[in-house]
Formats: C-alpha cells, sequence, structure tokens
C-alpha cells in the first residue's frame, strides 16, 4: 500500500527533494544524518546546550537566577537544516502532514529525556484567536495532538487560552520577550488540571520566555508538574 501511494502522490524530502526518503516520512536519511541534536552537556533545568566538556550536571545562569515556571525543558535538535525547513513549512505553508514526522522526534525525546514519568496530559502552546483563525491552525497543536497519539496520552489543547496578541518573538531580546508574554496565558478547566502532569508542547523553544509563561499560568490552575518539549532548540 505504500508503495502504491508513493506511486500516485510522490514524497519528497523538505531538505533535498529526494523521492520516497525511507528514514521518516518526509526528510531523507541525508538530511536527518545532518541534524544537529541536543546533546548533553545542557542544563538540567531548561536544557540549553553549552559548549565544552561538563562531566556533572548543572544549572545555567538564567535559571540558578530565577527558576523558570516550568519543571524540565527539553529539544530534539536545533532549528536548522531540514528539521528548521520543516517546521517552518508546518507553520506557514500549511504542510500539515508533517507533524507526523516531527512528533516522531518529539516521541523520541520524551523517551529519553522523561522515560520514567507518567503524563496526564498533553497541552500544546497556543494561538491568540485572531492568529488562529488567520492561519487556520495552530502547528503546536498538530504536533501535540500526532505525539499524543503516539504516546496514547490525552491531548486537550483548551486547558490554556492566549488572553492577548503579542509580537513575534524572532526578532526580540531576552527581556523583551519575558515583557512581551508577560501574563499573556490564562488556563482553564481547573477541575481538569488539578494535581495534573502536564506535557507542554510547542515548536520551537529559544529563550523559553513562552512555554515558561504557559507553565506558570497551569501551575496557577492546579498542574502538579508541568515538562516541556520541542522539536527544535533557537
Amino acid at each position: 500500500m505504500k508503495r502504491l501511494l508513493d506511486i500516485i502522490y510522490p514524497r519528497q524530502c523538505v531538505g533535498c527533494g529526494t523521492s520516497s526518503p525511507d528514514t521518516f516520512r518526509y526528510i531523507c536519511w541525508d538530511c536527518w544524518s545532518q541534524a544537529l541534536p541536543i546533546n548533553a552537556p545542557f542544563c538540567s533545568i531548561c536544557g540549553d546546550p553549552v559548549a565544552g566538556s561538563i562531566d556533572h550536571g548543572f544549572t545555567c545562569y538564567t535559571c540558578a537566577a530565577e527558576r523558570p515556571a516550568f519543571d524540565r525543558a527539553r529539544s530534539t535538535v536545533r532549528y536548522d537544516g531540514a528539521i528548521g525547513e520543516a517546521l517552518r513549512m508546518l507553520k506557514y505553508e500549511n504542510a500539515l502532514w508533517l507533524a507526523y514526522d516531527l512528533a516522531g522526534l518529539l516521541h523520541t525525546c520524551v523517551v529519553a529525556e522523561y522515560s520514567t514519568r507518567v503524563f496526564d496530559l498533553i497541552v500544546p502552546v497556543p494561538l491568540y484567536h485572531v492568529r488562529r483563525r488567520q492561519r487556520g491552525y495552530n502547528q503546536s497543536e498538530q504536533l501535540a495532538r500526532a505525539l499524543g497519539r503516539r504516546m496514547r496520552c490525552a491531548c486537550i489543547p483548551g486547558m490554556l487560552k492566549r488572553t492577548r496578541p503579542t509580537a513575534t518573538q524572532t526578532n526580540l531580546t531576552a527581556k523583551a520577550r519575558l515583557s512581551n508574554v508577560h501574563d499573556a496565558f490564562h488556563h482553564r478547566r481547573e477541575k481538569w488540571l488539578a494535581g495534573r502532569r502536564v506535557l507542554l508542547v510547542d515548536d520551537v523553544m529559544t529563550t523559553g520566555a513562552t512555554v515558561n509563561a504557559c507553565a506558570r499560568a497551569l501551575k496557577q490552575g492546579g498542574a502538579d508538574s508541568v515538562h516541556v518539549i520541542t522539536v527544535a532548540r533557537g
């Protein structure tokens, strides 16, 4: 069946255009092998990697200065190459079919980093309702739903609401990012959140300001813990 579908609907690698890639549905082995995985050493809390050799667990300066609202954050690869292109296409070009491959990367990271932890809920970072209507979908929700199916864990997008529009974080400084998302999220359905272990999903993490604001809102709603997983690290 897979071969027949490839004939009718040819697949191409988003990185190099190779026909019918085998590693993932839309990412070939050559492009995947060039991805830069997020490996240790990295901050034990936010997962931000550092250069050099460190043979013990450590906390980065930012997390030591002010502990984030989330318990831990991890990402699979750097925002670059074919993975970066797949994320860009998913976010801006309606390439919803790429969520399956990208959720596979998320699942691998969850198993590696959170193998002894069981989550009750998966919650995506929400879009403001106007932007959601303009785009037609939320890319983080697409990833979260695909990951939920792999993990057999309930994905409930309605747990968080973005209460006001925020400027894109792309060109903002770390300080401006924090200010931009301050109090921009609100928890919902407290009965569902109380005492729950939440896995928060987003596409890309840079300074962590957005997921931190989301985690704070979830914990204000009664969540027992909030762990973060993203496809890429900016």
